[in-house]
């Protein structure tokens, strides 16, 4: 059963707390995971976490507290600790808060599904994760075969003394199905688009026979790379399919984009950026071909909602467009201390945690060239899919990042398959070597349940759309250099 958060909030005895103002946040979640391995269940796990988190507003700062004691003698010890946080931090603080950073906030979202959680029983889900993994097994090369589902149902309520009063139910489904092929000391692995990309806002229909004819052509892939050559080492075109794009937008576009980043707030434990205050609106982050887009309005992807922790309208905005750094990643806070423009990006990862600039979904817009038409523009070049790997330094700069399957692109064609394929570079080149884009048929959506950030770490929910996309001259490399 729900808390009465407007009763609570109705309830507080605020005489001796002289606060700006104060919101409550509740979170309740329910987690179910199940993992089969070999065709053998071996994790059928469910949890349940239920709390408040208390926001208070008093002399230009934020305080913060949490409680899983759902009573209104709790709920009162709360808001006096948070309160007493914000006194303490007043002294200390480097920028003074208003209450517009709270704007009045009223609504509801829900994730759309088509088959709600309940109608699958742990043993239809086992059922159907140990035929995906019969599926995976094509061969007796294939030696280890993995099936793994999560589903999180969360409800968020957020009311505050000013008047806001949001709700929103979300649905989130990942999959995660995977085989590994042995040749002696040769070993390949080959997933379903790169580790947990298969999340979505969704419900138990993503549970269906396609996925069948999915996996058995991930475990075909996996036989099929034992055989393959390794990844040349040149300078070469490189075509990036879009689950492999995702990892690119996430790490080079994503993360330096975060305002807190750049103001210093997670140089200790996340790192900082390359990106500078005085860029937006200026720097050349890509080609004229690159524009990217915060969109947490698109149904089903992984990130999707209707309000922010703070209270912010959830809207589209160009962060990058025509190649040009226009927003950053940044709530109405980070927005108030760095005065450049930002997004409705304030989110927190749970009921005991407070919210931070995160990313959501994070997409590059389509192009206008078609995936053969790409292809068949390229005398030599490599094509890459899925995420195997990645490195990048602490200012989200100089990057390197492997990947599962490629194909060698020669006189307009694909000709060899090719393992260990990796690619580096550093981000504004890279960006900027960005010379075609594919159409909206090329564009597939993919999202990740476990982008970690912030002193207590959170990890929290983003998602990716991208299309195909060509960038020349690019570092390429195999497991042989």
């Amino acid at each position: 059963m729900r808390f009465d958060l407007h009763k609570s909030l109705d309830m507080l005895d605020l005489r001796q707390l002289p606060a700006d103002w104060i919101g409550l946040r509740e979170v309740t979640e329910t987690t179910t995971t199940r993992f089969v391995r070999d065709s053998k269940p071996q994790s059928n796990d469910k949890h349940f976490t239920q709390g408040v988190m208390v926001e208070v507003l008093a002399h230009g700062q934020f305080g913060y507290a949490a409680t899983n004691r759902l009573d209104q003698a709790s709920i009162q010890s709360t808001v006096n600790t948070a309160y007493q946080q914000a006194i303490a931090a007043s002294h200390w603080g480097i920028h003074r808060f208003t209450a517009a950073q709270r704007p009045v906030a009223v609504g509801q979202y829900h994730s759309p599904f088509g088959k709600p959680f309940h109608t699958f029983s742990a043993q239809d889900i086992n059922h159907f994760l140990i035929q995906v993994s019969e599926t995976l097994k094509v061969s007796g090369q294939v030696v280890k075969t993995s099936a793994f589902a999560h589903m999180i149902e969360t409800e968020f309520q957020f009311v505050s003394t000013n008047g806001s009063d949001v709700y929103q139910k979300f649905l989130l489904v990942t999959t995660d199905y995977a085989a590994t092929a042995q040749d002696g000391s040769i070993i390949q692995k080959r997933s379903d688009n790169g580790l947990m990309a298969r999340s979505y806002q969704a419900g138990m229909e993503v549970f269906d026979q396609a996925v069948l004819e999915r996996v058995q052509r991930v475990g075909e892939q996996a036989v099929e790379l034992l055989a393959a050559e390794e990844c040349p080492t040149e300078t070469t075109t490189l075509v990036l399919a879009p689950d492999q794009m995702m990892l690119q937008i996430h790490e080079s576009i994503g993360h330096p984009l975060e305002i807190d980043r750049i103001l210093g707030d997670e140089r200790n434990f996340a790192g900082s950026s390359f990106v500078k205050l005085s860029d937006f609106g200026h720097l050349v982050y890509g080609s004229p071909l690159m524009s990217v887009t915060f969109d947490p309005t698109l149904s089903g992807e992984c990130a999707s909602y209707a309000f922010d922790d703070a209270g912010e309208s959830a809207t589209k905005e160009y962060l990058i467009q025509d190649g040009i750094l226009l927003r950053g990643l940044g709530s109405l806070e980070s927005q108030d201390r760095a005065q450049v423009p930002g997004v409705a990006n304030l989110r927190a990862s749970s009921w005991n945690r407070a919210p931070i600039d995160r990313m959501a979904n994070i997409n590059l817009e389509p192009g206008t060239t078609s995936f053969d038409a790409m292809i068949g523009s390229i005398e030599h070049g490599v094509y890459m899919e899925a995420n195997r790997s990645w490195s990048i330094d602490d200012y989200r700069n100089k990057f390197q990042f492997g990947c599962e399957y490629s194909k060698l692109i020669e006189n307009g064609k694909f000709t060899k398959t090719l393992r260990n394929p990796n690619y580096r570079g550093v981000t504004n080149s890279f960006w900027r070597s960005l010379s075609q884009v594919g159409d909206p048929a090329t564009v597939e959506v993919y999202g990740s349940p476990i982008c970690g950030k912030g002193e207590p770490n959170q990890s929290i929910r983003v998602g990716h759309a991208s299309p195909t996309c060509r960038f020349d001259a690019v570092q390429v490399f195999g497991g042989a250099a």
